[in-house]
């Protein structure tokens, strides 16, 4: 029986990006074992500080997997072994494993396993081509994938677009890369009348207020600048009576963002509600008068197609994966050009025979991805180095 085991580490109680892909993905490939004949089981490295302490403890979100393995060193340790001894993971690591047919590392980097085929998540390159978009931890991105690429055998990521930057700035041949599209963490019935109206009650905003949202991570590669400046604009020209709604925890290089809301003139009608449960995210999903994502460059762009599915009407970037992900689902802006953003923003929400076109061509959008169809495509890459 073929035997696969998956770095489970980014996943967290509150999971984003490459944290909610691990999940989703562990989720949908587990549910395929009996029937496709291979075993899974989940790799784990312990929190920096709960090494320290001695607590080598799997998390409870991994309670419901069986074949549960502990790397027991942290990250941050391992990298600086990845750096100075390789070695020391096939003699001390693997064996613990139990030796996989396939060690799949799901967060930029793979372990140099000798008797396992190595398979590494590439999400984007942005710590290449955008280094004035990171922070301290990606930027070391580049010297650690540029070392796991001497000895990973596949390559995964989730866009034709990803693949191609790929390939042009790293080198790699074609072959050795797989495109494994991600999906959205939601439904279209995943909010039904009842659970709506209970959650409004939770919900810190007044929603008989339309709004313009933004779901991700808030940092400088999202664009908000961007953003704040088209709202600013269609007050004032327009003077709309939209709010300006920001869903995502800070990431980092931040300040500007908050300055420029401090700064707008309609600062009391700009909300920053950082990290919110799936359920309140989707229901800010369903009643957004649009969803705008103009972001610089992604390896795929997830909060695109969760809007889609829960019936958001989407302006999106032009640029890296976005067009490939929104197809013909979603106008589409130059993130460079807040005017340009402004009049797209404006055409949905004083449009509405257009408005409700984006809604049912994102529905269908969003139908052609799903986990398990993400879980297929990946054990099918797994099985293609056999």
């Amino acid at each position: 029986m073929l035997k696969i085991v998956i770095d489970a580490t980014p996943i967290s109680p509150q999971p984003s990006g490459v944290g909610l892909h691990v999940a989703n993905l562990i989720h949908s490939l587990s549910a395929l074992q009996s029937q496709e004949n291979f075993q899974l089981g989940l790799a784990y490295q312990p929190g920096f500080k709960n090494w320290l302490l001695g607590r080598l403890e799997f998390p409870d979100y991994l309670s419901q997997y069986s074949n549960l393995y502990m790397l027991p060193i942290p990250v941050r340790i391992s990298n600086i072994l990845l750096d100075k001894f390789p070695s020391f993971f096939p003699l001390y690591l693997e064996p613990s494993l139990d030796y996989p047919d396939i060690f799949h590392g799901t967060n930029y980097n793979v372990y140099p396993y000798k008797k396992s085929m190595k398979v590494m998540n590439l999400y984007d390159l942005t710590f290449i081509k955008y280094p004035q978009y990171i922070n301290s931890v990606v930027m070391k991105y580049s010297k650690y994938v540029k070392k796991c690429l001497q000895w990973t055998d596949l390559i995964l990521t989730a866009s034709e677009s990803s693949k191609t930057d790929i390939i042009n700035y790293l080198r790699v041949e074609p072959d050795r890369i797989r495109v494994t599209p991600l999906a959205s963490r939601y439904h279209p019935n995943y909010l039904p009348t009842e659970v709506t109206e209970k959650l409004q009650s939770y919900a810190r905003y007044d929603f008989s207020q339309p709004y313009i949202l933004f779901v991700s991570t808030i940092e400088p590669r999202k664009n908000l600048n961007a953003l704040i400046q088209a709202f600013n604009n269609l007050k004032a020209k327009y003077k709309i009576p939209h709010h300006l709604i920001l869903i995502g925890q800070k990431g980092w290089r931040y300040k500007s963002i908050f300055a420029a809301i401090e700064n707008s003139s309609w600062r009391s009608q700009i909300h920053h509600l950082d990290y919110l449960s799936d359920e309140l995210v989707a229901l800010f999903y369903s009643k957004a008068d649009v969803f705008v994502y103009p972001s610089h460059y992604e390896g795929f762009g997830l909060p695109v197609l969760e809007a889609m599915t829960l019936g958001a009407p989407v302006v999106t970037s032009n640029t890296s994966c976005l067009p490939e992900v929104a197809g013909d689902a979603a106008l589409l802006i130059d993130p460079n050009d807040p005017i340009h953003l402004a009049n797209a923003i404006l055409k949905v929400i004083s449009d509405s025979q257009l408005r409700n076109e984006l809604i049912q061509k994102g529905k269908a959008r969003a139908k052609l991805f799903s986990w398990d169809k993400t879980a297929q495509e990946t054990l099918n890459a797994y099985k293609s180095l056999l």
